[in-house]
């Protein structure tokens, strides 16, 4: 039985869902905002056979290179015939500007695609005196070129700079410089960025819309060293995936209407086949019998805009095992309002994790399924950033930004309402030891990590299952 908290207005929904409806077909009968490549550079135009500084003139200006080089054999990955190879503290530097610039595009790789590195892009606005990161951090892992998109958003002058931050001598390569301009025909002063997120490219983006913009919780990294925190980055989430545990230490994704639509479930639960040669594979019927279902992080309804990000969510390194109760009921009540949420005018950020062993599902209490191979988590959290639909998102976090932060018990006898189980961020940091909005300044996470939320508003019109 479905019945409203507080009150049983059935006609809110109804009210609510052609509100929805109107919005949708008012949106498509609007002109879209498009972006225009005004420069790419493919650095074939130029050469330097050192590491040592120097400049290079490519065809779209000058470039200075620092611990890098112009490169072309077969271990490097490249669009053509030459890339840029970065090591060590490598720099990529523009040395002239652009103006008019609403994103960036840059393919990265790591050389030989053996070892991974890091790298961040940076811009200045005064002529290159002084630069300032945009967009997150990014981790090189493969040899096959990955696209990845910052949205920038400046209409004065700007030059950027790539320059490699991780993986100290390892050695990545940098392609496909593009920048785009405006479309002054349909684009606006504040050009929507959700135009070139990762559910319209299916390729993972940084700045606004990204699924680590407010951090990475436990600087998981993408190395077979750190196994149980090793970082795994998709279109659709990203996750810090534990191989002692059988599952993911949490999951971090971004939450627009634009993933919203009408894909129904896929229901392709397998086994991820992109964790390191060696690692055992969770398969899909490793669940089976334990009394515990397979609980997704990263829910298959915040991703029904296309069937490759909804089977997406069925990889089971997106799953813990989870009390059917909690999984079905309380959680899917939270995960209902999230989506509510923003389909009445916000984007939210959110991460999910558990923690401790041990659960009671079906079958009574367990601390491991799969012959021991997956750990039962005692606790399940999950944090969600509601922001008003804008850009900028990062700089719009601010001491009053609502913050919803839970934590239930891995229960069958769970209550079905989740506001019983709401907390601070902190009280989950100092459960997991997580810094979970690092990329925050301190201020702000001193007032909105120390605030519990106030629950429902009665005037949502929001549902919950019992």
């Amino acid at each position: 039985m479905h019945i409203k908290l507080k009150y049983s207005l059935f006609i809110a929904v109804f009210w609510l869902t052609a509100c929805d409806n109107n919005k949708e077909s008012e949106q498509k009968s609007q002109p879209v905002n498009q972006q225009v490549s005004i420069q790419k550079e493919d650095f074939e135009a130029g050469a330097k056979s050192a590491y040592n500084p120097g400049t290079v003139r490519f065809k779209t200006g000058v470039w200075y290179l620092e611990d890098a080089l112009i490169a072309g054999s077969n271990k490097d990955a490249k669009e053509g015939s030459q890339s840029v190879r970065l090591r060590g503290k490598g720099m990529l530097r523009m040395d002239f500007d652009v103006a008019g610039i609403s994103k960036v595009t840059v393919k990265q790789a790591a050389y030989q695609g053996k070892k991974s590195g890091g790298w961040q892009l940076k811009m200045s606005v005064d002529g290159g005196r002084t630069y300032t990161q945009a967009g997150a951090d990014m981790v090189v892992q493969g040899h096959n070129l990955q696209t990845v998109s910052f949205i920038i958003n400046h209409r004065e002058a700007i030059r950027f700079a790539i320059c490699k931050t991780a993986g100290g001598n390892n050695r990545i390569n940098i392609d496909d410089f593009t920048i785009y301009g405006f479309d002054e025909h349909t684009a606006t002063t504040n050009v929507q960025s959700k135009n070139t997120s990762a559910a319209s490219t299916d390729t993972p983006v940084t700045g606004d819309n990204s699924n680590l913009l407010l951090g990475n919780p436990s600087n998981a990294a993408t190395s077979t060293r750190t196994p149980d925190n090793y970082l795994m980055i998709r279109p659709y989430y990203t996750l810090s995936y534990n191989r002692g545990r059988g599952g993911p230490n949490w999951v971090s994704w971004y939450m627009g209407d634009e993933w919203l639509g009408r894909i129904k479930r896929v229901n392709d639960f397998r086994a991820d086949d992109a964790l390191p040669p060696g690692w055992y594979h969770v398969q899909n019927t490793s669940y089976q019998g334990s009394g515990f279902e397979r609980g997704h992080n990263c829910p298959s309804a915040d991703r029904s805009n296309s069937l490759k990000a909804n089977s997406a969510t069925f990889l089971m390194s997106n799953m813990i095992p989870q009390a059917p109760a909690n999984n079905q009921v309380t959680w899917g009540n939270l995960e209902d309002y999230e989506r509510m949420l923003v389909k009445n005018g916000n984007e939210v950020y959110v991460v999910m994790g558990s923690y401790g062993t041990g659960g009671y599902g079906t079958r009574g209490y367990r601390t491991t399924i799969d012959s021991g191979r997956i750990t039962v988590p005692a606790y399940i959290w999950k944090v969600i950033v509601v922001l008003p639909d804008g850009n900028n998102d990062l700089r719009r976090v601010d001491a009053t930004t609502r913050v919803i932060a839970v934590i239930t018990p891995n229960n069958n006898g769970i209550k079905p309402n989740w506001t019983n189980y709401l907390c601070t961020v902190r009280d989950i940091e100092k459960a997991t030891g997580y810094n979970l909005l690092s990329k925050l300044p301190k201020q702000v996470q001193d007032a909105i990590e120390t605030r519990k939320d106030a629950g429902i508003d009665p005037n949502d019109g929001y549902l919950m299952r019992l």
